[in-house]
């Protein structure tokens, strides 16, 4: 257990520390992850650190979205508050809402003078969540008062992950755990609370581990027996570069800033049964008109977007609208890793990513 790069109390990592090799070559990884030799949580990929205008399109987008972000965190806090009348404890999911629940903490101490716990734990698509970290945290909260939270939503896989998961896993031990899930920005329309169903830039989605604590992506490979916490790699050697206090300090002073504000802004009413409709159908246009397969081959929003140019080998950058403030950053990625653009002004999000499936995986 450890705080990351973030302040002893902001968050404890539910995590044990591995000395995994990286893949350098990330189609090397890709081909070993589309052929089914390795499943994507046992392998992880070289971070580089960001480049200076990289960084400088990261600041410039953190000024752009402040005000969004600190509305929808303190929408969030409000849907979390609404439905954990009896105490919440919040539980992160590493490492995409990492920097969302040290964040909430802070409002929720700085707004209300609440002091909550934070943990960040791992969940991985078809393996599930960290039973051993979800026994941790049981043993020593009420159970009811978790609150599962997490940065946005794609096309809802982890979202319907953690449904499926900590369901099984509340049977098994005959605890009060929900599976309800709250994010800032619910593309995919399965979460128990959200900020916006709108697709906008989360400045975190643009950095990895340098605004996430310095923790990598979570890994659960053969070297983590039963009963231990899932891994992960920690960049030590990237504390240079390390944005993730800095980014939940310039939040924290936006809330502040904000707060009379944000508290007479109703939320407003969400038709998630158009969105889950909205998202389902851009899975299928996208799939039909680039003759994909596999739906997890489409990655849909500017934060899954971001994530799949980031570590991933994409085929196709698909934007609704190339000059847009928000996806600089995608059509700088897509210039240094010569990935082709579709413009599609008819997308009902403003950006997503096709995977390439590789000849011989």
């Amino acid at each position: 257990m450890f705080s990351g790069s973030y302040p002893q109390g902001d968050v404890t990592f539910l995590l044990q520390k591995l000395d995994l090799q990286p893949i350098e070559d990330v189609e090397v990884k890709e081909r070993l992850i589309q052929s089914g030799q390795r499943h994507y949580s046992e392998v992880i990929g070289v971070e580089a650190q960001p480049t200076a205008e990289y960084l400088r399109l990261f600041e410039e987008s953190v000024q752009l979205n402040l005000e969004c972000m600190a509305r929808d965190l303190y929408r969030m806090a409000g849907a979390i508050r609404e439905r954990r009348r009896h105490g919440i404890t919040l539980v992160s999911l590493a490492r995409a809402g990492t920097p969302v629940g040290v964040a909430l903490r802070h409002l929720y101490r700085d707004l209300f003078d609440l002091d909550l716990t934070h943990y960040s734990i791992s969940i991985i698509r078809d393996r599930g969540i960290d039973t051993a970290a979800l026994d941790y945290i049981c043993s020593r909260h009420d159970p009811a008062s978790i609150a599962f939270v997490d940065g946005w939503t794609g096309k809802g896989a982890i979202g319907r992950e953690l449904e499926r998961s900590v369901a099984q896993y509340a049977a098994q031990r005959d605890l009060a755990v929900s599976n309800e899930l709250f994010v800032l920005c619910d593309l995919a329309g399965i979460a128990a609370g959200c900020g916006s169903t709108e697709d906008y830039l989360i400045p975190s989605a643009i950095l990895n581990a340098t605004v996430s604590g310095l923790v990598s992506r979570t890994i659960l490979n053969e070297s983590i027996q039963p009963g231990q916490f899932h891994g992960c790699l920690y960049y030590d050697a990237l504390a240079a570069h390390d944005r993730s206090s800095w980014f939940v300090d310039r939040l924290r002073a936006q809330v502040i800033q904000d707060r009379e504000q944000l508290a007479g802004d109703a939320a407003p009413a969400l038709d998630l049964a158009s969105v889950r409709a909205r998202s389902e159908q851009l899975v299928s246009d996208l799939m039909r008109r680039h003759d994909v397969v596999d739906r997890n081959y489409i990655k849909p929003g500017i934060g899954e977007a971001t994530r799949s140019m980031l570590r991933r080998v994409p085929r196709l950058l698909v934007l609704r609208d190339p000059s847009a403030q928000c996806v600089r950053h995608l059509m700088l990625l897509a210039q240094q890793r010569a990935v082709p653009l579709c413009l599609d002004p008819a997308l009902p999000l403003n950006a997503a990513t096709i995977i390439r499936k590789l000849a011989d995986a």
